[in-house]
């Protein structure tokens, strides 16, 4: 697909999202939220949903988590507008409770159009809800982000050969501060994956 191409069917993709009203979440939220980020990135991120400044602002990850991520992603040498970043819910659930089995249900389907379009290399899963939808998609049993956490798991997701990367959500590591350090070693690791997958001598499947 050509970048025009791409560009155009993120840009439908988007719309849809915003005028969504598959479950009941899009009675209270301000916008929807789309994920943003490079259309040909390697890395993915995909979270939980949107907490109150990205409902107000219609971005994923732009309140104080999300500027931990972006720190994060920058001492990893994988600056924002490298990547991809989405969630797995687009509309932010009432006072940023997770989201039910029936709300990612009816969203988890704009998740595979991203990962179909964006075709990244390594999948980077934020947490609980986000791990759990992944290996979902993947065909994989999920046992809890804390059980996960660090491990990287070669399968398939729409067709797409990836790299899971189970790790914290970014808000729990400003809730628990011993977990932040956790999180910036597997970002690391993350933008190792794609490095060494580039240096051609072996594929990323080789590290595993």
């Amino acid at each position: 697909m050509g970048e025009a191409d791409k560009k155009g069917a993120y840009d439908r993709l988007a719309e849809v999202i915003r005028s969504c009203r598959a479950c009941p979440l899009y009675k209270g939220r301000t916008q929807a939220v789309p994920g943003e980020g490079n259309l040909d990135a390697e890395v993915m991120l995909v979270g939980e949903a949107p907490g109150k400044t990205e409902d107000e602002q219609g971005r994923p990850f732009v309140g104080a988590a999300g500027q931990l991520l972006t720190e994060a992603l920058e001492r990893a040498g994988l600056p924002r507008p490298t990547v991809y970043i989405t969630n797995v819910v687009k509309c932010r659930p009432p006072n940023n409770r997770t989201p039910t089995e029936e709300e990612v249900a009816s969203c988890v389907k704009y998740l595979r159009e991203e990962i179909r379009l964006v075709r990244p290399k390594v999948i980077v899963a934020l947490g609980n809800t986000a791990g759990s939808a992944l290996f979902s998609l993947a065909g994989l049993k999920w046992r809890g982000a804390t059980a996960e956490r660090g491990r990287q798991v070669r399968a398939k997701v729409e067709g797409v050969e990836v790299v899971l990367l189970p790790t914290y959500h970014p808000a729990a590591a400003l809730y628990k501060p011993d977990l932040r350090g956790l999180l910036e070693k597997d970002v690391e690791e993350a933008a190792k994956l794609v490095k060494r997958g580039r240096q051609g001598r072996r594929t990323l499947l080789d590290f595993m």
